[in-house]
């Protein structure tokens, strides 16, 4: 058994305050072992989508860089290393090394988003809606309204494969077009 999981176990101290890493979203870490424990409960921070919430907890943020971090993110800046939010924050990469191992750089295609398929809601949508969906038929999309409006609405996709008589490939295609 891992030495620091058998002082976990055994320090009263470090059980509450993994207790309260665990519960308490809003916690700001205070040291290096706490975010050690967070990291042991998976908590990571995804820089390129992290609220002014999410930089707070890292011990030695301020609201200002918190909320500086947050904005160049959502207009648009990508992080791509540690290096990249101490040139943001004006400091040396060396001053933020302690908080690299919970920090996520995630790298997200634009692009890819954009181009995601429009979610269609069954329950509310028109034939024509429901014929533009690949995989969908006229006939089929007659049916689903017809259903719809006979049974009531469906309660998620599992009831709409059964109500359907939907195959498994069928509506392997759909749930990519479909919310409930």
């Amino acid at each position: 058994m891992n030495q620091d999981w058998l002082s976990l176990r055994l320090n009263p101290r470090l059980q509450r305050l993994r207790a309260k890493i665990s519960t308490d979203p809003y916690y700001r870490f205070q040291s290096a072992e706490e975010i050690a424990i967070a990291l042991s409960l998976g908590i990571r921070i995804d820089v390129n989508q992290a609220t002014v919430d999410d930089w707070l907890r890292l011990p030695g943020l301020s609201i200002h860089q918190a909320r500086l971090l947050s904005q160049l993110a959502q207009s648009g800046v990508k992080f791509y290393c540690i290096e990249d939010v101490a040139a943001a924050l004006g400091v040396t990469a060396a001053r933020l090394e302690p908080l690299k191992q919970i920090l996520n750089f995630s790298y997200y295609d634009e692009e890819i988003l954009e181009i995601s398929p429009q979610l269609i809601n069954p329950n509310t949508a028109t034939v024509e809606m429901l014929g533009n969906i690949p995989f969908i038929s006229i006939h089929l999309a007659e049916t689903i309204i017809k259903n719809r409006l006979e049974d009531g609405k469906y309660k998620n996709i599992i009831d709409f494969q059964s109500r359907l008589n939907l195959s498994g490939e069928t509506l392997a295609q759909l749930m990519h077009y479909l919310k409930f």
